[in-house]
C-alpha cells in the first residue's frame, strides 16, 4: 500500500483510535501533541511550499552551473521531488498524514486527471507488445510478498522471537494486503483478522517507511534503466519500439498550445475526474449492499471505482479525435500532475518513525528483501528489461496510487501499464492476503 490512496486513511485512522487510548492520560497527550505540531499547518501554505519546491528542483536540474549538471546527472530531480518533501514533513515543518493535499487533491483530482491526460494519447498496441513477460515478472512480484513474508516470519522466530511474539501475524496478514493490492485490502484483512489498532498503526508506519524508500530507488533506478538494461542483456526491443512511435508522432504533430488547447485539455481532464466520481460513489454503495464478493475485489471502495473509470474513459478518448490533444502536451500537463502527486506521496514519510519499532522494520527490510530477490530471478529467467522489474514490483506494493508514478518515470506513454497492474493487485489482494493470514497464524501456533 505504502503509497496507495487510501493507505494514508488506514494509517490516520488508527492513530486516531491510538490517541483515544492516550485520552486515559490526557496531559501526557497534550504534552504529545504539542511536541508533535508542525511548524506550518495551512494546507494553501504547504501546497505554496510543495510547488515552490518542484520549481527550484527542475530549475536546477535545467543546469544553471556545471556543478548542478553534474548533480543532476547522477541525482534524479524526480528522487528529489519525492525526498525533499519528507524531509520537510521528518522535520516538523509540515505534518504530511494530516494534510488533505494527498487526499483528496493529490490521490483523488490529480491522479486521476493525469491517468485521463496520460491516456488518452496511449499506444495500446504498443503496450500490448509489451507482451506476457511483464504479467510472469508481475506474478512473481505477488509471490515474492508471499515467500517474503513467511520466510521474514521464520527468521524472526529463530533470531528475534519477541518480533513475532503475539499477534505480529494479523499485522503481517494486514501489510501483505497492502503490498499486494492496496490499502483497501489492507483494512478489509484488519476486518477479517480484527487487528488490534496499534498494532495495524505500527504496521502502516512499517508500510510508509519501506515501501516509501524503496519506491525511491526505484525512481533512481529508472534514471539508469538503458545502462542497467545493457549490462544484463535485457530484451527492450518492445519497449524501444513504443517509445520511438511516440517520438516519431510528437515530432510530426506537436505544436505551441494555444489558450482554447490549455484550457480543453484541463476540462476534459477535470471533467472526466468529476464524472468518475459522479459514478464511483453510487456504483461502490450498490455493490457494497448488494454483493458479499465485493470487498474481495475492492469494488466496494469508490477510490478504485475512479481509477478504473479515469483510465478507461482516457482508453476511450484515445480511440477519437480528441488523442490530437496529445500534440498540444496533454501528456505533459499529465506528467506536472504526476509530480505533484510524487511530493504529496513524499512528504507522508516521517524517516524518524524507523526507529520506533526496529523489529518491525526488521521484518520489513527481510520480507522486502525476499520480494525484491524473487523479482529479480524471475526477470532474468526471461530477460526482461528493468522496466517490467520496477512496475512489476511497484504493480504490487504501490498498486495504482503509484505504480504509474514509477512506469511514467521510464516514459509518459507506460504509466498506463502501471495502472493495468495496481488494479490486478486490487483485485487479488484480499485474497491472497487472506490465505497467507493463515498460513502466518499456523507459524504463529495461534
Amino acid at each position: 500500500m505504502a503509497q496507495s490512496a487510501t493507505a494514508p486513511d488506514a494509517a490516520r485512522e488508527a492513530a486516531r483510535e491510538a490517541a483515544a487510548i492516550d485520552a486515559m492520560d490526557p496531559l501526557g497527550a497534550a504534552e504529545a501533541i504539542e511536541a508533535a505540531a508542525p511548524m506550518i499547518t495551512n494546507d494553501v501554505v504547504v501546497f505554496g511550499l510543495i510547488a515552490a519546491t518542484l520549481g527550484v528542483i527542475f530549475w536546477l536540474a535545467s543546469g544553471p552551473t556545471p556543478f548542478w549538471k553534474k548533480f543532476f546527472a547522477w541525482v534524479p530531480a524526480l528522487l528529489l521531488c519525492y525526498f525533499v518533501p519528507a524531509i520537510y514533513n521528518t522535520v516538523g515543518l509540515i505534518d504530511g498524514e494530516g494534510s488533505a493535499l494527498y487526499n483528496p487533491v493529490a490521490s483523488r483530482v490529480l491522479l486521476p486527471a493525469a491517468l485521463v491526460l496520460l491516456t488518452l494519447s496511449i499506444d495500446l498496441k504498443g503496450i500490448l507488445k509489451l507482451g506476457p513477460r511483464l504479467l510472469f515478472v508481475f506474478c512473481a512480484g505477488t509471490l515474492g510478498i508471499v515467500l517474503g513474508a513467511i520466510a521474514s516470519f521464520q527468521l524472526m522466530e529463530w533470531f528475534w522471537p519477541a518480533a513475532v511474539a503475539g499477534d505480529t501475524w494479523k499485522g503481517m496478514a494486514a501489510l501483505s494486503g497492502s503490498w499486494i493490492g492496496g490499502g483497501a485490502n489492507m483494512v478489509a484483512i484488519r476486518e477479517i483478522y480484527e487487528v488490534d489498532a496499534t498494532l495495524f498503526g505500527q504496521f502502516a508506519v512499517v508500510d510508509v517507511a519501506i515501501a516509501s524508500l524503496w519506491m525511491g530507488t526505484l525512481l533512481f533506478l529508472a534514471n539508469r534503466a538503458p545502462q542497467i538494461d545493457a549490462r544484463s542483456g535485457a530484451d527492450t526491443r518492445a519497449i524501444d519500439e513504443m517509445r520511438e512511435r511516440v517520438a516519431a508522432y510528437e515530432a510530426a504533430n506537436a505544436r505551441i498550445p494555444t489558450l482554447t488547447d490549455l484550457m480543453v485539455i484541463v476540462g476534459v481532464a477535470f471533467g472526466l475526474v468529476g464524472l468518475a466520481h459522479f459514478v464511483a460513489d453510487p456504483a461502490s454503495a450498490w455493490f457494497r449492499a448488494n454483493t458479499t464478493w465485493a470487498s474481495q475485489f475492492s469494488l466496494d471502495t469508490p477510490f478504485v471505482w475512479v481509477i478504473v473509470l479515469s483510465t478507461l474513459a482516457g482508453l476511450a478518448l484515445s480511440f477519437t479525435p480528441v488523442r490530437r490533444l496529445e500534440n498540444a502536451g496533454a501528456s505533459k500537463m499529465g506528467t506536472v500532475f504526476l509530480y505533484f502527486l510524487i511530493a504529496c506521496i513524499g512528504m507522508q514519510m516521517d524517516f524518524l518513525k524507523l526507529a520506533n519499532r526496529p523489529e518491525l522494520i526488521a521484518i520489513g527490510v527481510v520480507w522486502m528483501l525476499v520480494h525484491i530477490l524473487v523479482l529479480y530471478a524471475a526477470a532474468k529467467m526471461v530477460r526482461a528489461p528493468l522496466f517490467y522489474f520496477a512496475v512489476g514490483s511497484q504493480g504490487n506494493i504501490g498498486a495504482a496510487a503509484s505504480a504509474p508514478v514509477v512506469a511514467a518515470a521510464f516514459h509518459p506513454t507506460l504509466a498506463p501499464v502501471g495502472v493495468l497492474l495496481g488494479t490486478v493487485g486490487y483485485a487479488t489482494g484480499t485474497v491472497i492476503a487472506y490465505g497467507l493470514g493463515q498460513v502466518l497464524r499456523v507459524m504463529a501456533g495461534a
